[in-house]
Formats: C-alpha cells, structure tokens, sequence
C-alpha cells in the first residue's frame, strides 16, 4: 500500500519550506527593534519551529525528519541557484548587480553555517518533542512545545554564530547576539502558542491521528522510514 500525504501535512511541508528559505533571504537585513538589534529573518524563522512542533506532534518524528530534510535540500537548492547567478556577469545596461549580490551572494562560510545549524537544531527540536510526548502519555503539549524550541533554538545559535562570525564579531558581542536570539525566537514560540495549540487540535480532529513513537528508530538518516 502506497503511502498518502494528506492535505494539512503538504500545506505545512510547503509552508516550512518557504520559511526556511525566506528566512535566509531576511537574514540579510539587520533590524531594530525596541533598542534590539536582530535579523530580519527573526520575524519568520521561529515560524519554521513552530510547524515542526505541530507535525512531530500529530504525525511523529518520522514525518518530521521528511519535512526536515525537504527544507535542508530545498534551501542547498537556492542557495545554489544565488550563487550560479552571481557568477554569471550581468547585462552592461543592468544597474541592480550590487544589490543582487549582497542577498544572493551568501558567502560559503554563512551558508553552511545556516544549513548545518538548522539541520542540528530542527532534529533536536523534533526529538525533544516525540521523547517527551511518549513520556507524558501525550499530555502537556505546551510544555513539550516551548521546551523543544529552547532546546533546537539553542543549539542552531550555539552552532550559526560562532561559525559564521568567529573573528569578525568580538566573542563578548558575539555572546550576548546569541543570547537574544534564543530568549526572543523563545519568547515568540510562547507568545504564538494559544494558536499552535488549536491549530494542533484542529489537525488531529480532520486527520483522525494522533501518532506516538513507540519503538521507532532516531536514525536521521532513515528518510525512506514512514511506515
């Protein structure tokens, strides 16, 4: 019997990539907010936690590890494409290329600071999700979703920044950039969480599944694993 994809879990597939690879493009604008200086991509990033909560919830860490791996490819994939088309020279009449290639021309150092810390940070998050619902017996949602954003925001911080800025940024400011990242991208999770606890409930009712991983393999590699 073939696998089926339903409805919600394609639009949330589809919704995680997008921010995802929003979010890198935003993470070119540094903005203001409140005297807090942060990345633009901080306004859609968080968002991309908050699904991966939602499926790791409703469907199990295995559909969580196939979404995960569709972003990681999907943001390589325009990552790649940038990088090709600011290689290519551009048309003499064109007066756009500087401004082209600051957005697209993300430096390897930064994209595989970006893609190695989602990567670590997602997975993390998706764990902390499915071990502590099979620990609960399913209660206590809130908890499971906010302590697994501390935990995958962390570590996506603990690795982006210190690859992407080591001896560019000075460790003290470098600290104190990945401390606010972490408590605001937390902050957000909390902050949203009354509408990620109903639209959890709303999944569940149209689906009619509430998956729990009982002896189930962590392998990430094992993308194929859905059944």
């Amino acid at each position: 019997m073939k696998e089926k994809v339903s409805v919600p879990f394609m639009l949330l597939a589809i919704l995680f990539n997008v921010c995802l690879i929003a979010a890198n493009l935003l993470e070119t604008k540094v903005i203001q907010v409140g005297g807090i200086t942060v990345t633009a991509g901080l306004l859609v990033f968080p968002i991309s936690y908050i699904i991966n909560d939602c499926i790791a919830e409703v469907w199990g860490f295995k559909k969580a590890r196939l979404i995960i791996w569709s972003g990681f490819v999907m943001n390589f994939f325009v990552v790649a494409l940038g990088l090709i088309a600011v290689a290519i020279p551009a048309a003499p009449y064109w007066e756009g290329e500087e401004h082209f290639n600051f957005v697209f021309g993300l430096a390897p150092r930064i994209a595989f600071a970006s893609l190695t810390a989602f990567l670590v940070g997602s997975f993390l998050n998706a764990y902390v999700m499915s071990r502590m619902k099979v620990a609960s017996g399913g209660r206590n949602f809130s908890a499971r979703a906010v302590l697994s954003t501390v935990v995958g925001e962390t570590a996506d911080s603990l690795i982006f920044f210190p690859i992407a800025f080591v001896g560019i940024i000075a460790p003290r400011e470098l600290l104190v950039l990945m401390g606010i990242q972490i408590v605001l991208k937390t902050l957000y999770e909390i902050v949203i969480l009354p509408v990620t606890i109903q639209v959890v409930k709303y999944i569940k009712q149209v689906e009619g599944i509430d998956v729990f991983d009982n002896d189930i393999s962590y392998n990430v590699l094992k993308v194929k694993d859905l059944s």
